[in-house]
C-alpha cells in the first residue's frame, strides 16, 4: 500500500490554496444577503440581477470581445514571429528581433502600459490616430502583450518538428506557402491552440494596460469589478465570476475531450497501418510460393 508522504500533502494543500477560493466565491454567488459576509441563505437572485446590471454586463461583452480578437491576432503574429525565429537560423538582427519579441515577457505592465499610452498620444497628435482611446487601442496592446507568449509556445513546437517531411513534399512539387499550411500548421495545431486559449485568458484578466489605454465608453471587466472592490464586493460581482468560472471550465473541457478523441483516432489509424502492412509483408511470400512454380 502506497503511503502517504509530505509530496502528496504538499499537493493536496497547493490544490486547496488555488481552488478553494474559488468555491467559496461560488458559494457565495447563491447568497440572498446584500452583505457579502454575511451567509443569508441560498438563492439566485443575484444572477437574475445580472440581466438588469447593463453596466456590469456592458463590459463582459466588452472584455470577451476583446479577449476573442487579442487571441486571433496574437495567433498569427506570435506564430509569424516564431517561424522567423527556428526556421531563419541567420539573419542581421536576429539577436534583436528575439530581444524584441520576448520583451513583453519580462517587461513591468505599468512600462508597457504608460510606453502605449505616450505612443497613443503622439500618433493623435501627429496622423490623428487614434482619435480617442477606446476597444481599438486596448486590443493593439493586449496582442502586443499576448504575442510573445504565443511566440514561445510555437516557437518549442517548430523546434520539435520533423524537417523530413516538409522536405518531402517540397520535393513532390508542393509550393513552400502550401506546405505551410497543408502540413506545418496541422502539426504545430496544438500549440496554437494553446497559444489563442492563454492569450483569451490574459486579455480577460488585464487590469493594468487596459488601464491606461482605454477611454470613455471602453471599460473592460477587470476594471469594473476593481472600482466596485474599493466601494466593496457586490453580490453580482460573485455571479458573474462564478459565470466566468463555469464558462472557462466548460470550454477546457471541451477542449480536452475533443484532443483526446483526436490523439485516440490517430493512435487506431497508425495501429491500422501497422497492421495492414504486418499482413501485406505475410501476404508476400505466400504470393512468390505460389508464383514459383508457375515460373519453373
Amino acid at each position: 500500500m502506497k503511503r502517504f508522504g509530505f509530496s502528496s500533502l504538499m499537493l493536496i494543500v497547493g490544490l486547496l490554496f488555488i481552488y478553494l477560493p474559488m468555491l467559496i466565491l461560488v458559494i457565495y454567488s447563491f447568497n440572498a444577503s446584500k452583505l457579502v459576509t454575511v451567509w443569508g441563505g441560498w438563492s439566485i437572485k443575484w444572477y437574475v440581477g445580472l440581466l438588469d446590471n447593463t453596466q456590469l454586463m456592458g463590459s463582459v461583452v466588452r472584455s470577451l470581445e476583446i479577449a476573442c480578437y487579442t487571441a486571433i491576432a496574437a495567433v498569427v503574429l506570435g506564430t509569424l514571429a516564431a517561424f522567423v525565429l527556428t526556421r531563419i537560423t541567420r539573419f542581421k538582427g536576429r539577436t534583436l528581433f528575439g530581444g524584441l519579441v520576448t520583451a513583453p515577457l519580462v517587461m513591468p505592465e505599468v512600462i508597457t502600459g504608460l510606453s502605449l499610452l505616450l505612443l497613443f498620444v503622439a500618433m493623435a497628435q501627429m496622423i490623428g490616430w487614434p482619435q480617442e482611446r477606446g476597444l481599438v487601442t486596448i486590443w493593439i496592446a493586449h496582442t502586443t502583450f499576448c504575442a510573445a507568449y504565443v511566440a514561445v509556445v510555437v516557437s518549442a513546437r517548430l523546434r520539435e518538428l520533423d524537417l523530413s517531411i516538409e522536405e518531402a513534399a517540397m520535393d513532390l512539387g508542393a509550393r513552400p506557402w502550401k506546405v505551410f499550411f497543408l502540413i506545418t500548421i496541422p502539426m504545430i495545431a496544438p500549440s496554437l491552440g494553446a497559444g489563442g486559449m492563454m492569450s483569451f485568458a490574459l486579455s480577460l484578466d488585464d487590469l493594468v494596460l487596459a488601464s491606461f489605454v482605454s477611454g470613455p465608453g471602453s471599460t473592460t471587466l477587470p476594471m469594473e469589478v476593481f472600482s466596485a472592490v474599493r466601494l466593496g464586493v457586490k453580490p453580482e460581482i460573485n455571479a458573474v465570476a462564478s459565470l466566468i468560472l463555469l464558462a472557462v471550465s466548460l470550454m477546457t473541457f471541451l477542449v480536452w475531450f475533443f484532443s483526446r478523441r483526436a490523439e485516440e483516432i490517430r493512435k487506431r489509424a497508425i495501429q491500422l497501418a501497422i497492421d495492414e502492412s504486418a499482413a501485406d509483408s505475410w501476404k508476400q511470400p505466400d504470393i512468390r510460393r505460389a508464383q514459383a512454380p508457375e515460373t519453373a
